[in-house]
């Protein structure tokens, strides 16, 4: 029954996210042909190698790892396989809706042309959406966001709105009809082996999460 919402998910102090990824996740499962490598010639078919030429395939800029700012990417994420059958599992992250949906045909196009070049499917897709950039459905509810920036000011911080690359659960939120941006919590080196959150960076969340609160009475009094 909220009118609106924030996370408190997100990095350093002063950051504060509207805009994230449009996110989807896909997995393929390949099957090979494994005989003798002796009298493999002309029968074999090596299902990782079959992966390693679907991956060959997808732009080798676009990996997490060669791009930065508002560039999207596909990430794989896990590799198990023998030369009988073999399994990936990818992401897929782009901010424009519309990138999204090129980059997921371009899956499907490969996946296509490399099943017709077997003659059969050797290569099983499943793919799926995960989340959408929130800043599409935000943009109709600045207010929100304008109240977060002012309690930012007010704590004396200077407001950082870079795009996340990544979701929060206000992605989803967002989308179910509760807008909700993402404040921050101090969190650092996020998903990594050394990650850490600052205890001064938790309390100055609070601090501003009290002001949203403040600033938000004195609004609706007007």
């Amino acid at each position: 029954g909220a009118d609106f919402a924030y996370t408190v998910d997100g990095e350093a102090p002063g950051k504060l996210d509207w805009g994230t990824f449009s996110a989807a996740q896909f997995g393929l499962d390949i099957q090979g042909v494994n005989v003798h490598p002796a009298v493999a010639k002309g029968q074999m078919i090596n299902a990782i190698q079959v992966g390693i030429d679907f991956h060959n395939q997808l732009p080798e800029h676009d990996r997490p790892e060669n791009t930065d700012g508002r560039e999207g990417f596909f990430h794989l994420m896990n590799f198990d396989g023998t030369v009988d059958s073999a399994h990936m599992d990818y992401i897929i992250r782009d901010f424009e809706r519309d990138g999204l949906e090129r980059r997921k045909n371009l899956v499907k196009d490969i996946v296509k042309k490399m099943n017709d070049e077997f003659g059969t499917e050797r290569i099983k897709l499943k793919m799926w959406d995960q989340y959408y950039n929130m800043a599409d459905e935000l943009e109709k509810h600045m207010e929100i966001v304008d109240l977060a920036r002012d309690a930012y000011k007010a704590e004396g911080l200077t407001v950082n709105e870079d795009p996340v690359r990544g979701g929060t659960d206000g992605s989803q939120l967002t989308y179910m009809g509760l807008p909700c941006p993402n404040l921050f919590a101090g969190e650092e080196n996020m998903h990594g082996r050394y990650e850490y959150t600052v205890l001064e960076s938790m309390w100055k969340a609070v601090d501003v999460l009290r002001k949203i609160n403040q600033l938000n009475v004195e609004r609706n009094k007007k």
